[in-house]
């Protein structure tokens, strides 16, 4: 503050080469490359924001710099809502434990027959047919007799993502496999029963989460192999 009341006029008499040289001397002490680091090693794309911004403060101005930062921020946001994983869930062997199969836990059962794929995120208009598209290879490549879609990481279905998600079922029934789904939240299983998506599914293929889809499959197993055994007796 006092920088500004008395030396101002006297700094307004340097050319401007010097003062942005003192601007810049100064806005360099303000880069710490071991945040950049540790920015790095967590999240690569937080740190590529964080270079943008540093890049853009520099090269445009503090004001400006803080914008290209923020509109680079919301580009990366809105590519990753686009294109969300869905992935594949198996369970930790000898825990009641669902999760993602991973190279990481080689020793994740899964079971023969039944396919378990959880979505990540919100379904809306740009990403519905990006997430049909990866159910159906996932189908394609496994091949299920049982195709349980778990919801419980969709917080919302929006009615484009909805009907593609109407078709799917429909396609992938025709083609043999059951779908169920699971784990939706409230506000997304009230968008459900409003369409004739919840009368073809039935209670029995709307599941509340997971793990019942697991108990449910080994129960429709157990019912036909009893009955199979019947069936030879007689």
């Amino acid at each position: 503050m006092t920088t500004m009341l008395f030396i101002a006029p006297l700094l307004g008499l340097m050319p401007n080469a010097t003062l942005a040289m003192v601007v810049i001397v100064y806005s360099v002490g303000l880069i710490k490359p071991s945040e950049f680091r540790a920015i790095r090693e967590v999240r690569t794309m937080e740190f590529r924001w964080a270079v943008a911004a540093m890049l853009g403060v520099l090269l445009f101005g503090t004001l400006q710099g803080i914008v290209v930062a923020i509109i680079m921020s919301l580009i990366g946001l809105s590519s990753q809502a686009a294109r969300p994983t869905v992935h594949v869930i198996g369970r930790k062997r000898g825990a009641d434990v669902l999760r993602p199969l991973s190279p990481e836990f080689p020793d994740d059962e899964t079971f023969e027959g039944l396919l378990i794929l959880r979505p990540e995120g919100r379904l809306f208009f740009a990403n519905a047919q990006n997430v049909a598209d990866q159910i159906q290879a996932l189908v394609a490549k496994h091949k299920p007799r049982v195709v349980a879609v778990d919801m419980s990481r969709v917080p919302d279905i929006e009615y484009s993502a909805l009907q593609a998600l109407i078709e799917g079922e429909k396609r992938t029934t025709d083609r043999g496999t059951i779908v169920w789904l699971a784990g939706m939240n409230p506000s997304v299983l009230e968008v459900v029963r409003r369409t004739d998506l919840a009368q073809r599914l039935g209670r029995e293929r709307m599941l509340f989460n997971a793990r019942m889809v697991i108990e449910r499959y080994q129960e429709m197993l157990a019912r036909e192999g009893a009955a199979a055994r019947i069936e030879g007796v007689t």
